[in-house]
């Protein structure tokens, strides 16, 4: 008989492309991928792995095997769904993904939420961009994922993942409160032309959408400093060296020499919960969802 964890970690490999990937989905080392993929072989009685390159890549076998073990590990996920449903208990581990101002203004109500209501369920957070914690949630390393798109720019959500909306979040200008247009109500995007920008590392989800918002816009001038924390964002604003665009979500206090200001029409994104179709029915993913709409709505 197939060992499940041995077909686990074939899947693993398939998903990430190699050993090492499949190590660190599984958390656990490269070693302990080989033996068991080693193990599967000679179970199989057929190779399901060859040489290519420095790397390695499944046989046809293996591809037809790992698409199977995909196929089980998603029946066995919604058996265990079940079970749990029938007991109706909120128990056991529960993995959330977020992005950085989701997790930090949005999760820790829901955290604290889960952890008063139901004390025998073990949550955690991990901060991941909207892609990484999209692979992670198929991988089934984590169980929800809080991902972000914008309505010019919809997101694809992958086969077997449901998603439901949680937020939407506007986004304002940030500018020097020595700027002309500091003390304005609000201010179209395009009088902001001939601005130098403050934005996000172009690995980053929103360097994109800023760098095609400015364009959009007619705003040709280049992003000229980059940071990934909104913080280091507005400490450049306040030192005059250029303006930003700034969620609403997730922000602390307005810093000494910046002042917010909103912008014509409000730039909005959209805040979504994605999770696996196979752990719809699970009381933990459902008492989850709850307590994000929840902390949403407040």
């Amino acid at each position: 008989m197939l060992n499940l964890e041995r077909l686990r970690t074939l899947h693993a490999v398939s998903t990430t492309g190699s050993v090492r990937g499949a190590a660190e989905a599984l958390h656990v080392t490269t070693s302990a991928v080989s033996q068991q993929l080693a193990r599967l072989e000679r179970e199989v009685g057929q190779r399901l792995l060859e040489r290519q390159g420095r790397g390695i890549r499944l046989t046809d076998v293996g591809d037809l095997l790992a698409e199977h073990a995909g196929r089980l590990l998603q029946q066995v996920e919604l058996v265990e769904t079940d079970l749990a449903g029938h007991r109706g208990a909120v128990a056991g581990t529960l993995s959330v993904a977020a992005f950085a101002t989701a997790a930090r203004g949005l999760l820790p109500p829901v955290l604290h939420t889960l952890r008063q209501r139901h004390p025998d369920l073990s949550a955690r957070l991990v901060e991941l961009e909207p892609g990484e914690a999209i692979a992670q949630l198929r991988h089934a390393d984590v169980d929800i994922a809080v991902v972000q798109d914008w309505p010019e720019e919809p997101l694809t959500v992958p086969a077997g993942i449901s998603s439901a909306p949680v937020l939407e979040d506007v986004l304002d200008a940030a500018l020097p409160d020595r700027h002309p247009f500091a003390g304005r109500s609000a201010i179209p995007l395009d009088e902001l032309r001939d601005e130098d920008w403050v934005g996000w590392p172009s690995d980053e989800l929103c360097h994109g959408w800023l760098e095609k918002t400015l364009r959009r816009n007619g705003i040709d001038r280049r992003i000229q400093h980059t940071a990934s924390e909104h913080s280091t964002q507005l400490a450049l604003v306040a030192a005059g060296l250029g303006v930003a665009i700034i969620p609403r979500l997730g922000r602390g206090p307005t810093p000494e020499g910046v002042r917010f200001v909103p912008l014509l029409p409000a730039p909005r994104r959209r805040v979504f919960a994605l999770w696996r179709d196979s752990s719809t029915n699970r009381p933990a993913c459902r008492a989850a969802l709850r307590a994000l709409q929840e902390a949403a709505q407040r």
